[in-house]
């Protein structure tokens, strides 16, 4: 938008609405704007730090003659009618490989333009590795794609787009990563945008293969790099998914094979054109629509019922998932402060939409009479128990306590100061804890400020793990670098336990919460836990509460105790604490 505009709008905005209410308004975007040109500024410095040097990819070259493993690679690229330079600078790119055992195929989708093949052409004469096919009729991305496939004869498939350009370390990294796994069927890199003036922003730092952010969003995109052989068994690319053509190869493969694998470096850079998706993504274009029938299609192949509606952002979606109607029990452990238990336990029963749950209130010696007389006006609901823990408090002692004495098939471990603000959450949380492959579901907790106090934990951040987004505005947006990931069902290595849903069988297998976690890290131990017997931690936005965060419970902590179970978390979980799959290590460099 430009300034005249921007201008009249806010002044029209002025008069209709006033200047308080008009600075309210605007108020997230300008937060939202000097948060991600503080990333950018970062990404700048990483940058510096990061990209090779002409000795490095000297290096580089000798290193890769001397891989025991050296497949050979096909870059697929459909071209139709890019800007003669950017298309010069996307062949040029891949010319610079420091890895040599690749062929480019180049598939014209009948360009307009008669230089596209004059340089096309040109390229192809100076390097055999050049392979072109001139199509004789346009058939859009899908038909032009699968026409560079028939002619590739690599055992991998890169995919690169006829304006975008990848490292030069882009194959030397991937044959790096088969040498040591060659298992793998598919892998995928970090990327960033390249502005027209050439500089480099907008870096997505990725997680490791995250099966539940992929069907919220097509995260991977580039650089992708697939098993040929895979590629012919799904029959390529799809005619009519233009724009999600790679979105619907990829949910097609992840069908086929769990080898994906993921390299934690900027491997491609996908320039920013005006009009192209790189620069602008909306729900209405054809490549949003395209990526929803692609979903819907994953799921009717998968046999899922559910079906796929808008996410919280653009570029995002949400598949919503069919339930049954189990009992649900909802553990509260508490102690005086009852103003905040009954705000609690009166936003459960006044707004939610599911209503087969029972109420299991845990009093931990509570002495306040105004807690006793409250009990006793909730005897009377009949989806309420109150139960008493009369020995010295301890965490996971009393919720496992309380899952012996509930009736649900699924539990929800719940803080007594948290308030339910979206009247579904429990069916949103139960559609996924539902999931045969998923552990624990945590949610989306607000402060009354609306900023955020929980969308996920990361390990290693700030000690044994941290909130993701900690008392970040709920309401601005940030595309990257993580990906709108407070905004979309994604994984996580934990959840907190203020608000976690579980399956009651999966969380006897594991047999509950560590009594030795008293007062600390109870809830991440036990998501690990379940991590380690295969089942995914989930996190989901679509169930929202406000939580008070502890006001309950006395702040003077036992800081023995609490050292002690730092202790036993990292002897238990160096590894995964060091190094959180669901974390790309380069965040902790450029957010600060």
């Amino acid at each position: 938008m430009n300034f005249i505009k921007l201008f009249s709008k806010l002044s029209s905005s002025f008069q209709k609405k006033g200047m308080f209410k008009t600075i309210n308004s605007i108020k997230p975007y300008y937060v939202q704007y000097c948060y991600l040109k503080k990333i950018n500024n970062q990404y700048q410095y990483w940058l510096k730090k990061n990209t090779l040097k002409k000795p490095d990819f000297l290096k580089q070259k000798k290193e890769s003659s001397l891989f025991k493993y050296q497949p050979k690679i096909s870059i697929i690229t459909p071209v139709y009618n890019p800007p003669t330079e950017y298309l010069k600078l996307c062949i040029d790119s891949v010319l610079k490989q420091t890895y040599q055992n690749w062929e480019f195929c180049l598939a014209d989708d009948n360009s307009t333009d008669p230089e596209i093949k004059k340089i096309i052409n040109a390229y192809a004469k100076k390097d055999s590795r050049i392979k072109i096919i001139f199509r004789p009729k346009n058939g859009h991305i899908s038909e032009a794609s699968n026409s560079a496939l028939k002619i590739a004869t690599g055992e991998y498939i890169s995919l690169l787009d006829n304006d975008d350009e990848i490292a030069p370390q882009a194959l030397f990294k991937i044959i790096q990563l088969l040498n040591q796994s060659p298992e793998a069927d598919l892998i995928y890199s970090d990327e960033d945008k390249l502005e027209i003036n050439g500089q480099f922003t907008d870096p997505s730092f990725k997680p490791n293969w995250s099966p539940d952010l992929f069907l919220s969003t097509n995260y991977l995109c580039h650089l992708t790099t697939i098993r040929k052989s895979l590629v012919d068994a799904v029959n390529g690319f799809t005619k009519g998914l233009e724009g999600a053509q790679d979105y619907d190869l990829i949910l097609k493969i992840i069908e086929k094979t769990k080898n994906i694998f993921h390299i934690s470096d900027i491997l491609y850079h996908w320039r920013k054109i005006p009009g192209s998706t790189a620069a602008i993504y909306s729900t209405k274009s054809y490549a949003y629509q395209a990526s929803v029938k692609s979903l819907e299609d994953h799921l009717k192949r998968t046999k899922t019922k559910g079906f796929i509606t808008n996410g919280l952002q653009e570029g995002t979606f949400r598949v919503v998932y069919q339930t049954n109607k189990p009992l649900i029990s909802i553990i509260i452990p508490t102690k005086d402060k009852i103003k905040y238990l009954k705000k609690c336990v009166e936003s459960i029963i006044k707004k939610s939409t599911y209503k087969k749950y029972e109420i299991i209130i845990v009093d931990t010696n509570s002495t306040d009479q105004k807690t006793f007389n409250y009990y006793q006006k909730l005897k009377n609901n009949p989806k309420i128990k109150i139960l008493s823990w009369n020995q010295k408090f301890n965490f996971s002692d009393v919720n496992n306590y309380a899952t012996k004495n509930c009736q649900g098939e699924y539990l929800i471990f719940l803080n007594n100061d948290t308030e339910v603000i979206t009247p579904d959450w429990i069916e949103s949380m139960l559609q996924l804890a539902q999931n045969k492959n998923i552990g624990a579901v945590g949610c989306k907790l607000l402060y009354q400020n609306k900023n955020i106090q929980h969308a996920g934990v990361i390990l290693g951040l700030g000690g044994i793990a941290n909130h993701n987004f900690y008392r970040m505005p709920d309401e601005i947006s940030q595309p990257f670098p993580m990906l709108n990931s407070k905004d979309v069902i994604r994984n996580f290595s934990a959840v907190t336990g203020a608000c976690l849903m579980i399956n009651k069988n999966k969380f006897l297998s594991v047999s509950g919460f560590d009594s030795k976690l008293k007062i600390a890290y109870n809830d991440i131990d036990l998501c690990l836990k379940l991590n380690q017997k295969g089942y995914r931690t989930v996190y989901t936005p679509f169930a929202k509460l406000y939580h008070h965060e502890s006001i309950s419970i006395s702040k003077n902590r036992d800081e023995n105790q609490f050292q002690k179970e730092q202790t036993i978390m990292t002897k238990r979980w160096e590894n995964i604490i060091t190094n959180d799959p669901f974390y790309n290590l380069n965040l902790k460099k450029i957010i600060t």
